[in-house]
């Protein structure tokens, strides 16, 4: 730790910008929620604007969490439902405007207006984009002078060597990086294009920690081993074959489950009566064969053939006495200890 620059921050800039040839500067912070408000305290500095269309999970800032002042389930389509505003300033009502995945419809909308700041998006995470839907935003946001922004905390590095939206030939103005750059240590990046970047000089974006050395040189040492065991090829692998796992165990079963996801990041539901209290059961039936698990895989590549192989058994052991529970009078109740798991951030009544 130093109150000066670690050179580990130039050369990670230097190695990420390599990876975006459209990008040309960069910035490091050390969460999520830090990279999106630095960009989008960019982005309305660069275009004199307030206003910020948004579509996926983007952290826990004011500025984000002002999309639930007006309507308090505006965000409820964007990965976590029920987040509270309390305590995020009424002034800020009608600056974030929430649209949809993949709908195009959604897109004449914001064609419409003339005073947003920028459109930051997820590139993908339950759901590929649909043809032309991400080369639609970018006309848009070309249009209208508008910062695109695509949110790649979660996505970057998972079914590409860099950010997901390479695998598209779409670029944006900025981008973040983070989670899988850091391989658990607290890194996360904003890629710009010059132009946009050099905003940052007209305020203010700093912090204590920015300096310490830490995460940018796990994030150098991280990329280089993503480059060596070509982890983007083989997290699709294990994520597709843990959705045939879901979907040969639900089928066998006779358990309705939704199957969602990118291949690299895949994720399934329940479609019963009771899809909090199935979730609850299932977790609680894995621990029991001594396994961690939820209703999603994130795979990393420390799994193998034989941990998929044994998750395989597990799955369908639980999903066979969820079957029998269902088929049967027996409440779902009586598998859970404690109840039944919250729906992410809801609060209790």
């Amino acid at each position: 730790m130093s109150t000066l620059n670690s050179p580990y921050e130039v050369e990670l800039a230097e190695l990420l910008i390599d990876l975006h040839p459209w990008a040309d500067m960069a910035r490091f912070a050390r969460t999520g929620g830090e990279a999106n408000a630095i960009a989008i305290r960019i982005a309305r500095a660069f275009t004199g604007r307030e206003k910020v269309a948004i579509c996926g999970y983007h952290g826990w800032h004011d500025w984000y969490l002002a999309a639930n002042l007006g309507n308090k389930d505006s965000l409820n389509e964007h990965l976590l439902e029920g987040l509270g505003s309390s305590g995020v300033p009424s002034q800020l009502a009608g600056t974030i405007i929430p649209f949809r995945f993949n709908s195009f419809a959604d897109l004449e909308r914001i064609a419409a207006a003339d005073d947003l700041a920028a459109v930051k998006m997820e590139v993908a995470r339950s759901s590929e984009p649909l043809p032309e839907f991400l080369e639609a935003v970018r006309t848009i946001c070309d249009q209208k002078n508008i910062v695109l922004i695509f949110d790649e905390c979660t996505s970057g590095f998972r079914q590409t060597y860099g950010g997901l939206h390479l695998k598209y030939g779409v670029q944006p103005d900025m981008c973040m990086l983070g989670k899988a750059i850091g391989n658990g240590y607290a890194i996360t990046s904003v890629l710009g294009k010059k132009s946009v970047m050099q905003a940052a000089c007209d305020t203010f974006i700093s912090s204590t920690f920015w300096t310490e050395a830490v995460g940018p040189a796990a994030a150098i040492a991280t990329i280089h081993e993503m480059k060596n065991q070509r982890s983007w090829e083989l997290l699709p692998l294990l994520g597709a074959a843990a959705k045939r796992i879901w979907h040969s165990a639900a089928l066998k079963a006779s358990i309705p489950i939704q199957i969602s996801g990118i291949d690299a990041l895949p994720t399934f539901s329940f479609l019963t009566d009771s899809p909090l209290g199935f979730k609850t059961a299932f977790t609680e039936l894995m621990l029991r064969q001594g396994f961690l698990a939820s209703t999603a895989f994130y795979p990393t590549t420390s799994h193998s053939e034989a941990h998929l192989d044994e998750y395989r058994k597990a799955v369908l052991s639980v999903f066979e006495t969820l079957g029998t529970m269902q088929h049967s009078s027996t409440d779902i109740a009586s598998l859970c200890t404690a109840g039944f798991c919250r729906p992410t951030f809801k609060r209790l009544n």
